[in-house]
């Protein structure tokens, strides 16, 4: 199970390696995004369909599914699943909705006006991963804020099942999204193709959405040599649960099985005052282990994962910060009284009712979420990953006299008499007329 080491006998080098994860120290993945990447952009949907051949086990006459074909599996999931999607569909809505705000015009001087104004991305990039486990929740995060930006161009990857296509509910949500169009391409081929362009497959200015190491590597590769952006590294996922005496060991251990059967390399991660609770939530994991259907999955992760003794909460808090976890989960009684001291997490989780399988889904926030200690310079999807915001600003002849002569000082002391002149003469032409 977890292993387990006391907070106050760990050095610094100790607490370096423990929190490093999802390392590459051979670049062996790299080497082999690399050429993935050198693939598509030379090949095109030729190497895309020789790669959804390989890794997918499929062969493909085309690369994409079309409305129709769409709505025709949109039938093949029941009236209750369509409704628990249509349920998270309105909360992410809700909560994105809000974010769209009009900024205020300044005056930052009589005369000188300065706003800014948002413009959406014009063509977005949205990978939906479908390799061990089908994400259509992701779908929603990325579409829906991307829908609210008002992006004129929304760009779909997810790879093919067995049966050349994808499966019914990542259809309602293109359904829900009003999006036509699904692309068949899976893994870092699906980035490489976002990036660059193919035949069938458009070039996009910004790409977003989780995926394994390998994903997330040909994402930092597009980023560094290419003119298209990213939302984030979003690799696989990881949880810290902060937890005290008071916390359930039991919704404790189902917290860090949640997010270990997303896969074998994901991260899940105790931090607790109490030794006791530590080891009712070994007990309760054996057992809860034994009933997951990914059992195999969670138990690499869960062997990949550790637990931390501590003294006190403000030790547990230090360790969080440091470790920048992409969820933050506090099974405590008065989470409250912690919140002001976390300075690095991606979301979030009060108490222990809120288990972080909420934000998955369905409370509103995003999924899509900063991983590998990116928390600390990152923040997650929301509206704002899909626009621009563009500075403006306006001179009256009053505005130029006012702030004309500071210009004209700054310019001459940097040596630019260019800038200089352009002031100068403007002042002259107002001086003259007057």
């Amino acid at each position: 199970m977890l292993k387990t080491y006391n907070y106050n006998e760990l050095s610094l080098g100790d607490i370096n390696q423990l929190i490093a994860r999802n390392t590459d120290p051979g670049n062996a993945i790299q080497a082999v995004v690399e050429q993935v990447i050198d693939e598509v952009r030379n090949r095109g949907d030729e190497s895309l369909k020789d790669y959804a051949l390989k890794f997918d086990r499929v062969k493909l006459d085309k690369l994409y599914l079309d409305a129709n074909e769409l709505a025709e599996l949109v039938l093949s999931i029941g009236r209750e699943q369509q409704r628990a999607l249509e349920i998270a569909f309105n909360n992410i809505y809700r909560f994105h909705q809000g974010q769209l705000r009009r900024e205020k015009m300044v005056q930052t001087m009589p005369g000188v006006s300065c706003w800014r104004e948002s413009r959406p991305i014009e063509r977005v990039g949205l990978y939906i991963p479908g390799g061990s486990a089908v994400l259509p929740s992701t779908f929603l995060m990325l579409g829906i804020p991307a829908r609210i930006a008002r992006c004129k161009e929304i760009v779909v990857c997810s790879p093919p099942q067995e049966n050349g296509l994808i499966n019914g509910f990542i259809a309602y949500c293109a359904h829900l999204l009003k999006i036509e169009r699904v692309y068949l391409v899976g893994g870092a081929q699906a980035v490489a193709a976002m990036a660059y362009g193919t035949e069938s497959i458009p070039k996009v200015d910004k790409i977003f959405g989780p995926g394994n190491q390998y994903v997330t590597k040909a994402k930092s590769l597009i980023q560094s040599s290419t003119n298209t952006a990213i939302d984030m590294p979003a690799g696989p996922s990881e949880v810290l649960i902060i937890a005290d005496e008071s916390a359930n060991p039991a919704f404790v251990a189902a917290d860090l099985l949640a997010q270990a059967e997303h896969g074998p390399d994901s991260q899940a991660v105790l931090v607790s005052t109490s030794n006791a609770l530590i080891n009712g939530v070994q007990e309760q994991l054996r057992g809860q282990l034994a009933q997951l259907p990914r059992a195999a999955i969670a138990a690499k992760a869960i062997a990949n994962s550790y637990a931390i003794l501590c003294v006190t909460l403000e030790e547990a808090i230090t360790f969080s910060n440091v470790y920048a976890p992409e969820h933050l989960i506090l099974a405590v009684n008065e989470p409250a009284t912690l919140t002001r001291k976390i300075i690095n997490a991606g979301s979030v989780f009060l108490g222990h009712l809120t288990p972080e399988s909420v934000g998955d889904y369905a409370s509103g926030t995003n999924h899509t979420l900063p991983t590998s200690g990116y928390a600390r310079s990152y923040s997650g999807v929301s509206v704002d990953s899909f626009i621009k915001k563009i500075t403006f600003q306006q001179l009256t002849a009053e505005g130029i006299q006012n702030i004309g002569s500071t210009v004209e000082i700054l310019a001459e002391l940097e040596g630019l008499q260019g800038h200089k002149n352009a002031v100068t003469l403007r002042l002259s032409n107002i001086y003259r007329d007057h």
